[in-house]
C-alpha cells in the first residue's frame, strides 16, 4: 500500500516515475491563464495569516464549505480569520475524492513543509506553523512565484485597465517572471448588461473617443488592443456561456448598437447578431497582432440569485452548462478562417460531454508552421481533477496530436495554486507511463521525456510567445 502524497504520488508504474523524474520534475511553469492581481505582486503583499492567503478569494473552497453546512459568517462573513480557518479545517476531511483534498495538502507540503493532514485536531498547529512562515519574505507573492519557478503569468484584464502594475513589474530588474495582460472584453460583448452603458462611458474616457457610432466603438476597442499589445499583451480571453453564431451585416449591427445607446431593450436575436459581429471583429484584431484567442465555454454563472444579491457575483454559485455550441463554434472559426483572420485559438469546455466536439473541431483549422494552431484546452474548473484531466488528454490523443498540447493553467486567484501544475504533470506522466507498460506505445524514453517537457512547458511558451 502506498503512503498518501508520497514521492510517487499519482505515479502508478516504474515508467511513469521515470517520465516524471526525467521529464516533468523541476520544469519551469508557463501559467498562461490566471486571475492573480498584479498589484499584489508588485507590492509583494504580506499576509497576516493563512486565511488571508488561502481563503480570501477562493470560491472553490467557499463552495465546499457551504455544501458541508458551514455558515456564511465563516466563509465570506465577519468571523475572524482563525474561526474561518477552523471552519475550513472542519470541512477538509470530508473532501476525500475532491481535488481540493489533494491540492490542500500539496500546497501545505510544497510551500510550508507541512505533511500533517489538516483536520479539526491539527488545525491550530498548522495555523501556527503557516503563520510563522508567512512572516518570512520568502512567503510573499514574489517568493511563492520564485519557489514555483514560474516564468510567465498571464493575468485576466478588463480592456479599461491601465496596466500600470504590469509595466512596473516588467521594468523591475529584480523580478524575473514575465507578467503579461490578457484582454478580457466581457464588458464590450455583454450589450444586454445593465452596466454596458456605464462601461461604454469609461471606454470613452480612457480612449478620448466620442463613441457615437458602431464604427467609433470598434475604433476604441482597437485602440485598447493596441495599448495592451504595447504593454506586453499577447492573448485575449472570452467567457462564452453559449455560442450561437450568425453572419450579419454592419448595417444590421449598427441599428442594434444605436438601439442600445437609446436604452431600448434588445431581443435575443439582436443580442446574438451583435455578439457574433463583435466576436468576429475582435478575432480579426487578434489575428493582426498574432495574439492567442482563448474561449472558455459553457459556464452558467451566478445561479443563486439570493446569494448574488447578498454577497455579489463570482462567489461560488456557478455550475456546468448544458448547451450545444458545435454549430456556432464551427461557423465562428470558419468565418475567421475564410478571411485568413483566424488567430491561434484555445478552446475550453466546462461540460465534459463536449470533449469530442472540441477534440474534433481543432483539427479543422490548421496553418503551415504552427503545430496545433487550434488547441483543446486542459480540463478546466469543474474538470481539473484526475478523471477530468485524464479524459481531456485521452480524448485529445484519440483524435489529435497530444505531443503539441499546451498543457495546464491555474485559472486561480491564489499564489499557492502552482501546485496544480505538478498535479497535472503527474497525471500526464501516469497516462503515458501506462501506455508504455501496456505495450500501446514504444518504450522510447528519449522521445517521451521530451514530449512530457514540451507539454509541461515548452509548447505553451512557443504558442503564446512564438519563440
Amino acid at each position: 500500500m502506498k503512503s498518501f502524497l508520497d514521492h510517487h504520488f499519482l505515479l502508478n508504474s516504474d515508467t511513469a516515475i521515470r517520465l516524471f523524474e526525467n521529464g516533468a520534475n523541476q520544469l519551469p511553469i508557463f501559467d498562461f491563464h490566471c486571475h492573480l492581481n498584479p498589484q499584489e505582486i508588485w507590492e509583494n503583499k504580506p499576509y497576516a495569516n493563512i486565511t488571508q492567503l488561502w481563503l480570501g478569494g477562493d470560491h472553490y473552497k467557499w463552495r465546499t464549505m457551504r455544501m458541508h453546512g458551514i455558515s456564511e459568517k465563516f466563509i465570506t462573513g465577519d468571523a475572524d480569520d482563525w474561526e474561518k480557518f477552523k471552519a475550513w479545517a472542519e470541512t477538509v476531511p470530508h473532501l476525500i475524492g475532491n481535488p481540493l483534498y489533494h491540492w490542500t495538502h500539496l500546497e501545505l507540503k510544497m510551500f510550508f513543509g507541512i505533511e500533517k493532514i489538516l483536520s479539526p485536531s491539527t488545525a491550530h498547529e498548522i495555523w501556527t506553523e503557516c503563520n510563522e512562515k508567512l512572516l518570512l519574505p520568502t512567503h510573499r507573492p514574489r517568493g511563492f512565484i520564485a519557489k514555483s519557478n514560474v516564468k510567465f503569468i498571464g493575468t485576466t484584464d478588463d480592456p479599461l485597465s491601465t496596466l500600470e502594475y504590469h509595466d512596473l513589474l516588467n521594468q523591475d530588474e529584480t523580478f524575473e517572471t514575465l507578467i503579461a495582460p490578457t484582454f478580457r472584453p466581457d464588458g464590450a460583448l455583454n450589450i444586454e448588461s445593465a452596466s454596458f452603458l456605464s462601461w461604454l462611458d469609461q471606454l470613452k474616457n480612457i480612449t478620448g473617443s466620442s463613441i457615437d457610432s458602431l464604427e467609433d466603438f470598434l475604433d476604441a476597442l482597437k485602440q485598447r488592443v493596441n495599448y495592451f499589445h504595447e504593454h506586453g499583451g499577447r492573448a485575449s480571453d472570452h467567457d462564452i456561456q453559449k455560442l450561437d453564431y450568425s453572419e450579419v451585416s454592419e448595417e444590421v449591427v449598427t441599428a442594434i448598437f444605436n438601439k442600445r445607446l437609446n436604452k431600448e431593450t434588445l431581443s435575443e436575436a439582436e443580442i446574438t447578431d451583435y455578439r457574433s459581429y463583435l466576436l468576429k471583429a475582435l478575432g480579426k484584431m487578434y489575428a493582426e497582432k498574432q495574439w492567442v484567442m482563448q474561449l472558455h465555454m459553457g459556464a452558467i454563472r451566478n445561479n443563486n440569485t439570493k446569494m448574488k444579491k447578498l454577497i455579489g457575483s463570482d462567489t461560488g454559485f456557478d455550475s456546468v452548462g448544458e448547451t450545444n455550441f458545435a454549430q456556432g463554434l464551427s461557423r465562428f472559426l470558419d468565418a475567421l478562417d475564410q478571411e485568413d483572420s483566424l488567430p491561434r485559438t484555445v478552446l475550453f469546455n466546462l461540460n465534459p460531454k463536449d470533449n469530442a466536439v472540441l477534440a474534433g473541431m481543432m483539427g479543422n483549422y490548421n496553418e503551415e508552421g504552427i503545430p496545433g494552431k487550434v488547441q483543446f484546452g486542459s480540463g478546466w474548473w469543474f474538470n481539473d481533477h484526475i478523471d477530468g484531466m485524464e479524459k481531456q488528454m485521452k480524448d485529445l490523443a484519440n483524435v489529435g496530436l497530444i505531443s503539441h498540447f499546451i498543457g495546464m493553467l491555474t485559472d486561480s486567484r491564489s499564489f499557492l495554486s502552482y501546485a496544480r501544475h505538478e498535479y497535472f504533470r503527474r497525471i500526464l506522466c501516469n497516462i503515458v507511463g501506462n501506455w508504455v507498460e501496456q505495450g500501446l506505445i514504444p518504450n522510447d524514453m528519449d522521445f517521451l521525456e521530451q514530449m512530457i517537457r514540451n507539454i509541461g512547458y515548452h509548447n505553451a511558451d512557443k504558442f503564446f510567445l512564438q519563440r
